[in-house]
């Protein structure tokens, strides 16, 4: 087995697992089908194509919270094209600023494939939406055999140079992790009905999927520790 890791980061993204008419709502973390569906368009396949979308859906998900960003509210108006009447208010929502590690476990031929799709995309990717594209290369590593959980333990942390000034003093961060589920940790899973099974604009169809969440922890590249200054030391220089 192999394992591609993917870098998720832009000024908006969102990942929405349900949508209720004039309500689009996002998760805290990028859905499986959502970063599929990035994959599938970056290679070229075609919404309907559910032969070619099989494998990918098959691929282990998980993904790793870098930065979680904050939650934002959009309204949005627009008009029928053709009547010009105007349409119901749109209330949309966004996740900004944030940073997500993604991981897919699976054979190294599809793997490889889909890494190349990446660098060289027949159809632009974006996170979630068209309108939110990613602000950094999508890419990350190719890992070769690897696994899904060290995949997500042992790559860098990839938050924005800003955030982790927020942690200087700390030599390590701890990350929240949301990973599909083994066969052993099914009765600690969460269900998702987020695997994919069509894309095709008439028909959409997803089915469940289990999840697992815990922390890991992994060095931080932004550790300074400053020297210790006790304000009384220059008095007791001045009165020596």
């Amino acid at each position: 087995m192999s394992v591609l890791t993917l870098r998720l980061a832009g000024p908006l993204q969102s990942w929405g697992a349900s949508a209720r008419f004039a309500r689009r709502t996002t998760e805290s973390a990028p859905t499986k089908s959502g970063v599929m569906g990035m994959l599938a368009a970056a290679a070229g396949i075609e919404r309907g194509d559910d032969d070619r979308l099989e494998p990918l859906a098959a691929l282990r998900f998980g993904v790793r919270i870098d930065q979680p960003g904050t939650r934002v509210r959009d309204f949005q108006t627009a008009h029928h094209g053709v009547t010009g009447k105007s349409m119901p208010l749109s209330e949309r929502f966004y996740l900004a600023d944030a940073v997500f590690v993604a991981a897919l476990e699976g054979d190294h031929p599809l793997l490889a494939e889909l890494h190349a799709a990446l660098r060289a995309p027949v159809y632009a990717p974006f996170l979630g939406r068209r309108s939110c594209p990613p602000s950094l290369p999508i890419e990350l590593h190719l890992h070769d055999h690897s696994g899904l959980q060290d995949a997500l333990r042992e790559e860098p942390w990839q938050a924005s140079p800003w955030y982790r000034k927020q942690y200087r003093g700390r030599d390590d961060i701890e990350l929240t992790v949301l990973r599909e589920a083994d066969e052993h940790e099914q009765n600690a899973a969460d269900t998702l009905r987020d695997q994919p099974l069509s894309f095709a604009a008439e028909h959409r169809r997803h089915t469940l999927r289990t999840q697992v969440t815990y922390s890991v922890r992994i060095p931080n590249p932004s550790a300074r520790h400053l020297p210790r200054h006790d304000p009384f030391d220059a008095l007791d220089e001045e009165s020596a």
